[in-house]
């Protein structure tokens, strides 16, 4: 029997290489629905091609923009149609914030979730478990970095990894002096050297908000402590990440930077199936390492600090960031002021526990808020 897949942001890069993977799968896997935000064109295109999937729109259109084909609209369609599609397993590739619902409403559903949407862990983490465990559901990571670790964790055991070497590539501005960074573009931060992604988390990978957010959600998704999160600088992008275990032994992921395959492994977990995606040759391979600095790249340290501080710390991170990038994007402010906004957020107090969804976003609203405030008086 096929297994039955959702694909939520399917117009986007997540999305487009999810559907790789279910076109080269096709005798596996059912698809049962496809969403995106406001691509109403790309979205039909998917519907022609995959007539039997559910499509849904989370955008609301003025009513002439309506078509029978796309039979879910606005937000509240969106998780409608999570629920009734009938999805074993669920990809979450929406952007930002926006991702925490559908996430939680795919494990409501009772499918399994796999999550590209890294804010879900670092917004409500403890509350995603929550519902994955009543609902005997499992939360797989999508990202290149989570995946490898996820693996190596079922290699050699969760119980016997005493650290984990999260890599990076470093972003474009890897080699810049901080006399440099001043007069970063914002188009020029919108190239990133290894991989191919939508604006927000180029930006992210740019500052190196991605990593930071990504040691928030590594030591939620592997329950560690932040202690044990080691970032390691490593431009090839080759590595996907190292556990070193009690013993001192370092294991680690190698393959080609192609998102595809961790998308691959996810959607047949727990089989594993030959796989024409991210084979790597060595012939002429080289790979180098190198300490990220916290200094240049003070979002990273940010990340850090709310790991450990953690309550709403995490989630206010995200969402000070979110709307620092928005700004940032919008040329309101500069690419240095990013992560001023995020610090002076952070400097509020969120020791509050992240008891329920509905603090969780209110938390999210009012650091937007926040963050807004101080670039409106930049102004």
């Amino acid at each position: 029997m096929k297994k039955k897949v959702a694909v939520l942001g399917a117009t986007g890069s997540v999305g487009k290489n999810a559907l790789d993977v279910l076109r080269e799968g096709k005798d596996f896997f059912e698809p049962v629905l496809f969403t995106c935000h406001t691509n109403r064109e790309d979205l039909l295109k998917l519907g022609r091609e995959f007539p039997s999937a559910m499509l849904a729109l989370s955008a609301e259109p003025d009513g002439a923009a309506r078509t029978a084909e796309i039979s879910h609209y606005g937000r509240s369609g969106l998780l409608r149609a999570i629920l009734s599609c009938g999805a074993d397993i669920a990809v979450n590739g929406i952007a930002g914030g926006a991702g925490l619902e559908p996430s939680m409403t795919v494990l409501e559903s009772g499918a399994n979730l796999a999550l590209a949407n890294k804010e879900t862990i670092v917004m409500a983490g403890s509350l995603v478990f929550e519902k994955a465990h009543s609902k005997n559901v499992t939360v797989l990571p999508v990202d290149s970095e989570h995946s490898a670790i996820f693996n190596l964790c079922e290699a050699h055991g969760r119980e016997n990894i005493d650290e984990v070497l999260l890599t990076a590539s470093g972003g474009p501005f890897r080699d810049h002096t901080g006399e440099q960074l001043k007069n970063v573009t914002r188009e020029e931060a919108l190239t990133h050297p290894v991989w191919k992604m939508g604006q927000k988390i180029t930006v992210d990978c740019a500052t190196l908000a991605n990593k930071g957010l990504e040691v928030i959600e590594s030591a939620i998704l592997f329950d560690l402590d932040p202690s044990q999160i080691t970032v390691v600088i490593h431009p090839q992008s080759i590595i996907h990440s190292m556990v070193r275990l009690k013993d001192g032994v370092v294991y680690a992921q190698l393959s080609r930077p192609d998102m595809r395959l961790p998308i691959h492994d996810t959607l047949y977990w727990p089989e594993l199936q030959s796989c024409p995606f991210g084979r790597l040759s060595f012939d002429n391979l080289s790979l180098s390492f190198e300490k990220p600095d916290y200094k240049k790249f003070p979002l990273l340290a940010l990340a850090c600090q709310a790991a450990k501080q953690d309550g709403l710390y995490p989630a206010v991170y995200n969402a000070a960031n979110e709307a620092a990038v928005e700004a940032f994007l919008s040329n309101r402010v500069v690419f240095l002021e990013i992560s001023r906004i995020v610090e002076y957020v952070l400097q509020k107090d969120w020791s509050g526990a992240a008891k329920d969804i509905q603090t969780v976003l209110e938390a999210d609203s009012r650091a937007k808020d926040a963050a807004n405030s101080y670039v409106a008086a930049l102004r």
